[in-house]
């Protein structure tokens, strides 16, 4: 196991009485922030069903194949790793922008211009020098992670190599270097989801979910559960599903541990 977990794990043996959420960094906000918080955080169906993102808190440089069925994806990472759960806040950040756009009848491109600053407020980060400094970090390894895959968003299959963004830019940085806003241009496969609206609600707390497999396992429940009272899903299959790279003996007590704590 590549880092799954680990930092999480000694925390928890060391305070077992810690809560598996994050504090709510931000429980009060200003007018301009309280507008953010209109958009309901999104994902795309596409990724929460199937393994793209790392659950190492460790650079994850493995290069990836998951298949299912006739689907099939290959993801390879950068030097930098694998884009990893957390960093999929960014995408659900600018999904639910776009989506929240639509909505209201309003043009909508792949090119989004954003603050910064509400990029981490609305997904509960820190908005000092590490967060800002973990947000370029994660636009570096979205950027990075390049996928192939047949599996279709919006009715079109992409054969090409893609990364799960095309671009992004620091449009301006104060004077200690911290970025002020960002554009993010997304890939034809994320917004080929989003204009038709193969996306799907997530709670807030989402955010405050601690380790990156409690996300992991959250996202399938949302996927599969939809209005069903319960989803059943065999232990081995659950890991596939997860991406995880640990013994099916350790997956089976890390899951143990996040029922215990919940």
């Amino acid at each position: 196991m590549v880092g799954e977990n680990t930092n999480h794990e000694l925390l928890d043996a060391l305070d077992p009485e810690r809560s598996p959420l994050l504090p709510d960094r931000h429980p009060t906000t200003d007018l301009f922030v309280c507008d953010i918080f209109d958009a309901a955080p999104k994902g795309d169906m596409a990724s929460m069903e199937h393994p793209i993102f790392s659950l190492s808190t460790k650079p994850d440089r493995r290069v990836r194949r998951y298949e299912h069925g006739h689907a099939w994806i290959e993801i390879t990472p950068s030097v930098k790793g694998l884009a990893t759960v957390h960093d999929r806040d960014v995408l659900i950040y600018c999904i639910s922008q776009t989506i929240a756009a639509l909505n209201e009848g309003k043009p909508v491109s792949k090119r989004l211009r954003l603050r910064a600053y509400d990029v981490l407020t609305a997904t509960n980060r820190l908005t000092d020098g590490r967060g800002y400094d973990g947000l370029k970090a994660a636009l570096e390894r979205l950027l990075g992670t390049k996928i192939v895959t047949n599996i279709t968003t919006g009715n079109r299959e992409e054969l090409d190599g893609f990364g799960l963004i095309n671009s992004f830019k620091l449009v301006r940085q104060t004077r200690e270097g911290r970025m002020q806003e960002l554009e993010i241009e997304l890939s034809d496969w994320v917004f080929n989801a989003i204009r038709a609206k193969e996306v799907l609600t997530l709670h807030r707390d989402y955010f405050r979910l601690r380790k990156p497999l409690e996300r992991r396992m959250y996202e399938l429940a949302r996927k599969h559960c939809g209005t069903q009272a319960e989803w059943r899903i065999h232990l081995e299959r659950l890991q596939k599903k997860c991406g995880s790279n640990s013994t099916l003996k350790e997956f089976r007590r890390l899951v143990g541990t996040i029922i215990a704590q919940d």
